[in-house]
């Protein structure tokens, strides 16, 4: 099968390569999907360049990648499942989140996996699962309530355009933060306030929130602190930060203010489980939240949406087309036999 693979960790135009490699063997829990589409993520472009350093243990490998194949993302269809999967079977349209999914074929725990919502297209699937995931668990690790203040930092990009829509869902008054091109996009997505940071710091006005949700941008927790109520929440998404010790410096400067700001400053990671997406897609199908892509490259081009990514600029999601054929499967092999490595 065709797939992107790296062999050592740079940047993703250095590194990245279309390869025919040996078809993944699906395991007993396991479930062998077709992908038509993946998206880019921050969380890609760290474990391609293998940043921060200091992580790289828990991202793969100290040297190399554990993981040759990159993409997480993913929305596909059931190509066989193993002897032991009861929720799927072959044929059944599906998007979640797994190592690999920059190829045309990836196997998947069926705890990662959910039916992809009936209104969207494999390319609008692809979009969700990370982002919107990330997105809803982060506002509920800050506790959101209708008829707070939220304000959102880095709203306009993959995550952030979910969190605008999910906390005005959740009945919040939302604050956008974002650069002048996407301000309009902010508001459309139901942002009550939009703050163009490129002419405005907001660590410097006067207005208060119940809970900061930092997505993008660089700011101190000491920074984002003085915006929030006296008994506020500043969540933070593992995100950029220095080469080596990647965010690793904020957390631990939120972790020394709490005790001293009478506020909660934290850090979360987010865990994409079959729950999760089954609950933001019933929220899609309900048409409380909509996808944005900002643009579509084919899997030839992982490298190109990658590195967009990494230099923050898109506007909603990136997607990745792939659209393997199905009939590359073995005809003679049922849905539960296991497909043998090429």
């Amino acid at each position: 099968m065709k797939a992107i693979v790296q062999h050592e960790y740079g940047a993703p135009q250095d590194v990245l390569r279309l390869a025919e490699v040996a078809m993944p063997v699906a395991g007993a829990e396991e479930v062998l999907v077709s992908v038509q589409a993946s998206s880019a993520n921050p969380w890609d472009w760290h474990f391609i360049r293998g940043e921060p350093v200091l992580l790289r243990p828990a991202l793969g490998g100290v040297r190399k990648p554990k993981f040759p194949v990159p993409g997480g993302d993913l929305a596909g269809t059931v190509a066989q499942t193993g002897s032991s999967v009861t929720a799927f079977k072959s044929g059944d349209e599906v998007y979640g989140f797994g190592h690999g999914a920059f190829a045309e074929y990836i196997a998947v725990p069926q705890g990662s996996l959910a039916p992809k919502p009936r209104n969207l297209t494999f390319e609008q699937a692809a979009a969700v699962p990370l982002a919107a995931v990330t997105a809803l668990q982060g506002l509920r690790a800050g506790g959101i309530q209708p008829g707070q203040h939220v304000l959102i930092i880095g709203a306009s990009g993959g995550v952030g355009t979910f969190a605008v829509q999910l906390a005005t869902h959740l009945g919040a008054q939302v604050t956008g933060v974002c650069s002048t091109p996407h301000v309009d996009l902010v508001r459309r997505l139901g942002a009550e306030h939009v703050i163009d940071y490129t002419t405005q710091d907001f660590t410097t006005s006067a207005a208060r929130y119940d809970l900061a949700l930092q997505l993008g941008g660089t700011y101190s927790p000491a920074a984002v602190r003085k915006v929030l109520i006296p008994h506020g929440t500043l969540i933070q998404s593992f995100g950029d930060g220095s080469r080596w010790f990647g965010p690793v410096g904020n957390i631990i400067k939120a972790v020394a203010l709490n005790p001293l700001a009478g506020q909660t400053l934290k850090s979360f990671t987010a865990k994409v489980t079959a729950q999760s997406l089954q609950e933001v897609g019933d929220l899609i199908e309900a048409g409380h939240i909509t996808t944005v892509i900002d643009r579509t490259y084919p899997l030839t081009e992982a490298a190109t949406a990658v590195a967009l990514v990494e230099k923050g600029s898109p506007a909603g999601k990136v997607i990745v087309t792939v659209a393997s054929p199905l009939p590359e499967l073995p005809p003679h092999l049922t849905a539960n036999t296991p497909v043998p490595g090429g």
